[in-house]
């Protein structure tokens, strides 16, 4: 505390900065945990009208001095040629629109890593590093480092008899490829891992999954009838049977033929099943927006008046004049045809 209150005194004999004590109507309301101070005193709305900029720069001056006043009354310690003081935990709840992110769990390496007390090593400044094979300065990644290793590679070893050996840069892709494959798989199962997710092992799978025979055997014959002919050309294993009770979830698969009914109770019990089934179903048998013909075999007036008309003329009907000449070309022309 010695060297706070020398710092403290030296800011007061300096006629530049402000005094630190502050003089409030209200005690401001400090969490030094998260630095916050809540100034419940009244605004002088004189001092505010005239000038707005410097009553806030003051304001916000003399209420940081206090949260600052209230930090140098923790312990402190020196840590490199600075001044540090531990702060509290906080006492004010900050509202937050989401939830605090929970830290991201440590992969396998990590974990060991961390066991053994394995650091990870800085790469230094310039990725460049000397070849000796090529005597110049290469990339140890990044751009023309494969450009490089194709020159490092230019000579094929051949065997005995005279025949070329596996290509080396087929060999290298292949096993670059298999490196891929591999890190992607250990990524996938550090996810599951973190999310308490079981994944199979390679091979069998194990009892974890199929913790009975029904499922192991259920699992058996939807992977059998799974393909194009629903298992017709699939061998079966010694004395394999199918599951029970998937044949109607499973399409394509033999049902077995019910018996036929005893008597007619009976035979009138399944009737009703099956029309209590039809009706509790969501689907309907008829829709509401299709609209169903009218049977109605009256024929309007205005269509029996046209029918009489087309029809020939009656009795006391007139007989119609002739165009006196005026004929459409375009149109047809009835009567006899001429010679």
């Amino acid at each position: 505390m010695n060297i706070v209150s020398e710092i403290l005194k030296k800011s007061a004999e300096n006629d530049k900065i402000k005094e630190i004590t502050v003089q409030k109507d209200i005690e401001l309301d400090i969490d030094v945990g998260t630095l916050l101070a809540s100034d419940y005193n009244v605004i002088d709305n004189k001092s505010f009208s005239s000038n707005q900029e410097e009553y806030l720069k003051n304001l916000t001056r003399d209420n940081v001095q206090l949260i600052v006043n209230k930090i140098w009354e923790l312990p402190t310690e020196r840590v490199e040629e600075a001044i540090v003081a531990k702060l509290p935990n906080p006492t004010f709840v900050l509202p937050r629109a989401r939830k605090v992110p929970k830290p991201k769990p440590l992969t396998k390496w990590e974990e060991f890593a961390k066991k053994k007390g394995i650091t990870k090593k800085k790469k230094g400044t310039s990725k460049l590093k000397w070849d000796e094979v090529l005597q110049k300065w290469v990339p140890g990644y990044g751009f023309k480092r494969a450009e490089a290793e194709k020159q490092k590679d230019w000579l094929v070893e051949l065997a005995d008899d005279g025949t070329p050996k596996e290509d080396p840069f087929q060999a290298k892709t292949t096993a670059k490829q298999e490196r891929q494959a591999k890190n992607e798989l250990q990524r996938l199962r550090n996810i599951a891992k973190a999310k308490n997710v079981k994944v199979p092992r390679v091979g069998l799978p194990s009892s974890d999954h199929f913790k009975s025979s029904r499922q192991l055997a259920t699992a058996v014959t939807v992977a059998r009838v799974s393909t194009a002919s629903v298992g017709k050309f699939q061998d079966r294993l010694p004395k394999e049977k199918d599951a029970k009770d998937i044949a109607s979830q499973v399409p394509g698969m033999k049902r077995k033929r019910e018996a036929p009914p005893k008597n007619a109770l009976e035979e009138k019990k399944r009737n009703v099943d099956v029309l209590n089934g039809i009706l509790k179903s969501r689907n309907k048998i008829l829709k509401d927006d299709i609209g169903v013909p009218s049977t109605s075999t009256s024929v309007p007036r205005e269509r029996e008046g046209r029918k009489k008309k087309a029809g020939k003329p009656g009795k006391g009907a007139k007989k119609p004049k002739a165009g006196k000449g005026k004929r459409d070309p375009h149109t047809k022309v009835g009567g006899r045809k001429r010679r």
